[in-house]
Order: C-alpha cells, then structure tokens, then sequence
C-alpha cells in the first residue's frame, strides 16, 4: 500500500533535518522527484508539522547559502579528473 502524502512529506522532513541532506539526496533516497521534495517539504509540510517544517527551512536555506560552493568544487574535480586546466 502506498503511504499518504502527508506522511512522505513528514519522512522527507525527519531525513533531511537529520542528515542535512539536499532535496537531491533526499529525492534519490526516496525515490521520487526533486519537484516532488521540494512541494513536500516547502508547502505540505507546513500544514503537517510546523516545527518540522521550520527546522527543513533552515537545513535548506543553508543548502542553498553554500550551492555556489559545491558546484565550484564539482567543476574543479570535473577538470582534475581529465588533467585539463581551465582558462
């Protein structure tokens, strides 16, 4: 049986406070879309659990202060892996 809306969202919640996970973690953990995380705990989860919804605000609000490093960190790895130094 497939579980309620309301309680994925709760579950993508609970996992992405407690491993300060992304919505792309959190949606390749639960097998569903980014889209998908993002609807749940942005806008069901509120009418969910408040408190719960308010702590995944600040893990994403975090997440999304330091994207600009981890994307810059991929893009030096991406070159490093095929010796080619960018201009």
């Amino acid at each position: 049986m497939k579980q309620s809306v309301d309680d994925r969202a709760a579950m993508l919640g609970e996992y992405i406070v407690k491993n300060k996970a992304t919505v792309r973690l959190a949606a390749g953990k639960f097998g569903v879309s980014k889209s998908t995380v993002h609807k749940d705990v942005s806008e069901r989860l509120r009418h969910v659990n408040l408190g719960l919804y308010k702590e995944v605000r600040d893990v994403l609000a975090v997440n999304k202060a330091q994207r600009h490093i981890r994307g810059g960190l991929a893009t030096k790895r991406k070159y490093a892996e095929r010796n080619v130094h960018p201009k």
